[in-house]
């Protein structure tokens, strides 16, 4: 079969802050469990920065020139010869895999595994908000955390992409749920269902909240620490932005020095941990269509909604990705790509 070329945006080599070149690039070749999803529309999040900087370059051996973005949402167009779950046509959302990213761009061959059919509910674009986002919200609350109506979470940056979803699926679970935000977004958390918000403009939430069950941490290092103070022994403190610990390492297969390195890493945060009787531990999110199936179905019962703040169209996908870098979008960002 004649592969044809196909417009995707790309970095040659690691910069920080570098701009993603637009390329014409081969349409990826299909695997015998893949579907090939003509993309419409593509998912942009802060993880599309960290690997152009460099950051991951260490964990996840990516062969250059590599085409970003890790949400999708699309229509299959062709199928392996072992898929069974999908045929040509169906339209589909996904997040791709760490070792497989790539939609910034026309189409993506992907394990159908990692595939979900769309909500029917959702346009294009509010579908490819929700993988990257909604997956880290169910595997921190749902798979780690194992929240139980009645308890209490804490969840950072309620505005955020993870934490407009996060909110939702905490409030479905039947937690009690606290968020920190600005100002200005105040109003959105509460009607996503947010019980108590703290504007980390006006309060320090350590000083506000006590006796949580669970903390979900999207943010720096002072943050983690403070967290510390929110939950009471025998409480879970799930970061998504670090430090990773040595059980991540383990899972992700790094060899022995980079065990150490994690080790090393996230030694302070795991001994004030210890010392308070609670579990700290770092949460890389995984590709899972089965995961994903479960989350289309709340969204198409009501109970999950995208939150979208930008939509903008593929050519400008540099401008997209420096929008989502400045920190204040409310909700996602998101390329329209077809």
């Amino acid at each position: 079969m004649k592969v044809s070329p196909m417009k995707s945006f790309l970095i040659d080599r690691y910069k920080k802050g570098g701009a993603l070149r637009l390329g014409e690039m081969s349409e990826p070749k299909l695997r015998e469990n893949d579907v090939m999803v003509e993309i419409h529309a593509a998912g942009v999040n802060p993880v599309d920065s960290k690997i152009r900087d460099g950051e991951f370059k260490l964990i996840l051996r990516y062969r250059l020139p590599l085409i970003l973005g890790s949400d999708l949402a699309g229509v299959v167009t062709r199928v392996g010869s072992k898929v069974t779950r999908f045929s040509p046509g169906d339209e589909v959302y996904a997040h791709p895999g760490q070792d497989r990213i790539g939609t910034f761009a026309e189409f993506i061959a992907i394990d159908q595994a990692n595939v979900a059919l769309k909500p029917k509910n959702l346009t294009m674009e509010e579908a490819a908000s929700i993988p990257l986002v909604a997956l880290t919200a169910w595997q921190v609350l749902v798979e780690r955390a194992n929240l139980q109506k009645g308890q209490k979470v804490l969840i950072h940056a309620g505005s955020g992409g993870v934490g407009t979803i996060a909110i939702q699926l905490a409030k479905h679970l039947g937690a009690y749920v606290a968020t920190t935000t600005s100002t200005a977004n105040v109003a959105l958390v509460k009607s996503l269902g947010a019980d108590v918000v703290v504007d980390y403009k006006n309060d320090d939430f350590e000083k506000v909240l006590q006796g949580y069950d669970v903390v979900l941490n999207s943010l720096g290092k002072d943050t983690l620490e403070k967290s510390l103070g929110v939950l009471k022994p025998g409480g879970k403190l799930i970061s998504i932005s670090g430090p990773p610990d040595p059980d991540f390492a383990k899972e992700n297969g790094s060899g022995w020095l980079l065990q150490q390195v994690m080790r090393l890493l996230s030694s302070g945060i795991r001994r004030k941990s210890k010392r308070r009787g609670i579990n700290y531990s770092f949460l890389f999110m995984t590709a899972n269509g089965r995961q994903l199936g479960k989350i289309t179905s709340l969204i198409e019962a009501g109970d999950i909604r995208p939150v979208m703040d930008r939509v903008f169209p593929f050519e400008k996908t540099n401008e997209a990705l420096a929008y989502v870098e400045t920190g204040r979008a409310k909700g996602k960002v998101v390329v329209t790509v077809k």
